[in-house]
């Protein structure tokens, strides 16, 4: 069940995000986030931006993975293109979640008028890789050694979807 987030979910997200915060190079923060910091973020992005998250189908509070969209630049002239997030529990990982979860994000970006939607991966990560390509994004850039993170350079590639070429899909249930 893919759902709009709620402020409640917070801890939820946060369980989720800290893994990839605390065990990988997968996003570049260094410090586990606080429930409370989790709230403010999603009070923000959700107050501009279409955020989900995608609950157990036996247990529609047990969140397994969320996606939303915030701003690319701040310049007014990006108004038109988003930066996207996806993030699975670890468990969950690899079983289609994440690919519903983009595909919900992207049809409500499409039905709201953006034109383009960018995801960044910090390399190497060839699910979100994999994740990116069957949803139709290419490979827009490369940077070398752009984060260090756990004492290593990490390289970090752009992924971009322009929703103008987008037929919104059809989400299976889950």
């Amino acid at each position: 069940m893919i759902r709009k987030v709620r402020v409640e979910d917070a801890a939820a997200i946060c369980n989720i995000y800290n893994y990839y915060v605390d065990d990988t190079i997968i996003t570049f923060e260094e410090e586990s986030v606080d429930i409370a910091e989790m709230e403010n973020r999603i009070k923000q992005i959700d107050a501009n931006f279409p955020w989900f998250v995608y609950c157990d189908q036996n247990n529609a509070e047990k969140v397994l993975g969320y996606a939303y969209a915030a701003s690319w630049r701040s310049r007014s002239a990006y108004k038109y293109s988003v930066e996207s997030s996806v993030y699975i529990d670890k468990n969950h990982a690899g079983k289609g979640v994440g690919t519903k979860l983009y595909q919900e994000l992207i049809n409500k970006l499409a039905t709201l008028g953006y034109h383009a939607v960018i995801g960044g991966i910090a390399i190497p990560n060839d699910n979100s890789i994999k994740l990116h390509k069957r949803l139709g994004f290419e490979k827009v850039a490369h940077f070398n050694q752009v984060g260090k993170k756990f004492e290593q350079w990490v390289d970090v590639e752009y992924w971009q979807l322009l929703l103008d070429k987008h037929t919104p899909q059809k989400i299976s249930p889950a």
